[in-house]
């Protein structure tokens, strides 16, 4: 059955639009347009005659070059003829207004978003009905508020539904307000059983501060820039999953506890680079043995035994280079959802780009200082925490007033002193790991 959510206006700015101008194709960062933004198979046709052609190398395309496309391509020629394919391009092409292509590609897209959502079940009409003829002042906001929404709002505006639902009906939601007591003696009595402590964090002074990565909370580690951050988290991750670990006052392997599903997300390194760092600290060997291929007694046999620690550990790696904020939740949770994950390792918190273009479009085009934007990311990670039961360890630079400072406390964050309002802060201005070799 055909969906009701089609702006066929848009279907013809956009297909006119990319006729006369193919470069427009070219631009995928901005531009995402698929078979699937056309529910009409002729529509699909079309787009995909000049999109094929462009690829081919055609970047001016007429009725001549479509025709000597269709030649081969009899099944498609067919269906296109049977549309009047040449006339309709022609009225498409001359209709097309390239400075308003950004708005109709937009429509576009949030037409897709809707009917695939209508697919699946989910009613969009309190977003946009396009039913409703009779309450023409209903019609005119719904018009409005879709032409002023992005996708992300539409697609937020859905998730919210479902959330609510799901929190009234699976999650037994009711209110937040309690009395200030209540249910505290079983809180008590719990705390006697379980204390609220969590699994170790690599280094004893550490968890003394701490006390261990407790589920639920989001720590963040500060130093400067060549200290050991990444290492450290590296340790943090392996300690995490890994059920062995070599210790070299003993000359042996010792056990480790638990394996814990772990996500370590490296923003900097490759999976190369994190990989011997992993296997340097589980076999406590010097990194630049690994990386000169040059071992020094049973070295490289604790490397292969490493190596099978690693395979038989719930401990998975992420590299997100350029990420927003969404990117970075997604992940987690896409992580939590396949992988069971309980332990995130992100290294390390900083702005980017694509984080910059995030912010400026949801806070409607003004430019937040770096400070805030950092805050901001806190927030979200400490409400990823709260939110799926999970722990988030990370890390941050300290600025140059480390030097001289002699009371270090949060207004050495580099770029955002705020965010250790957010989390349970504590410094690092020395590696933890001081004497493991990675």
């Amino acid at each position: 059955m055909a969906s009701k959510y089609v702006d066929t206006t848009s279907i013809i700015q956009v297909i006119g639009n990319v006729y006369n101008n193919p470069q427009l194709l070219n631009f995928t960062d901005k531009y995402h347009i698929t078979e699937a933004d056309f529910p009409d198979e002729f529509h699909r046709i079309a787009f995909g005659i000049i999109y094929n052609l462009y690829n081919l190398g055609s970047y001016s395309i007429n009725i001549s070059t479509i025709s000597d496309f269709l030649d081969t391509r009899p099944k498609v020629k067919a269906i296109f003829e049977k549309n009047k394919g040449d006339e309709w391009l022609q009225r498409a092409s001359n209709v097309a207004i390239s400075e308003s292509f950004d708005y109709y590609y937009g429509r576009l897209k949030k037409m897709t978003l809707l009917r695939e959502y209508d697919k699946c079940g989910i009613d969009v009409s309190d977003i946009y009905d396009p039913d409703n003829i009779l309450d023409t002042k209903k019609k005119q906001l719904q018009e409005d508020q879709l032409d002023n929404s992005t996708l992300e709002q539409l697609a937020t505006k859905v998730d919210a539904k479902i959330s609510e639902i799901r929190a009234k009906y699976v999650e037994n939601y009711d209110e937040d307000v309690v009395q200030a007591a209540q249910g505290a003696r079983e809180l008590i009595e719990n705390l006697k059983k379980t204390p609220e402590v969590g699994i170790p964090l690599y280094g004893s002074m550490i968890n003394t501060i701490t006390r261990g990565a407790r589920l639920g909370k989001f720590y963040l580690r500060s130093a400067p820039t060549g200290i050991g951050k990444s290492r450290t988290l590296v340790a943090d991750a392996c300690n995490f999953a890994c059920n062995r670990i070599y210790n070299e006052q003993f000359g042996s392997w010792i056990n480790n506890g638990t394996k814990e599903p772990t996500l370590f997300i490296t923003t900097e390194q490759d999976i190369g680079e994190v990989q011997t760092m992993m296997l340097a600290f589980l076999a406590d060997v010097d990194e630049d043995h690994l990386l000169n291929g040059k071992y020094e007694g049973n070295e490289e046999q604790r490397i292969q035994e490493a190596i099978d620690i690693l395979e038989q550990s719930p401990l998975y790696i992420e590299m997100m280079p350029d990420f927003s904020l969404q990117d970075i939740e997604n992940t987690i949770i896409r992580n939590i959802r396949d992988k069971d994950i309980r332990y995130v390792c992100l290294d390390y918190i900083h702005t980017s780009m694509k984080i910059l273009e995030e912010i400026t479009r949801r806070s409607g085009g003004v430019k937040l200082r770096e400070d805030n934007i950092l805050f901001m990311m806190s927030i979200r990670l400490k409400d990823i925490c709260n939110k799926y039961g999970i722990f988030i360890i990370s890390a941050t630079q300290l600025n140059s007033s480390y030097l001289e400072s002699e009371t270090p406390d949060q207004n050495l964050l580099r770029g955002a002193k705020s965010i250790a309002d957010w989390t349970n802060f504590y410094k690092n201005l020395e590696t933890v790991v001081l004497n493991r070799n990675i």
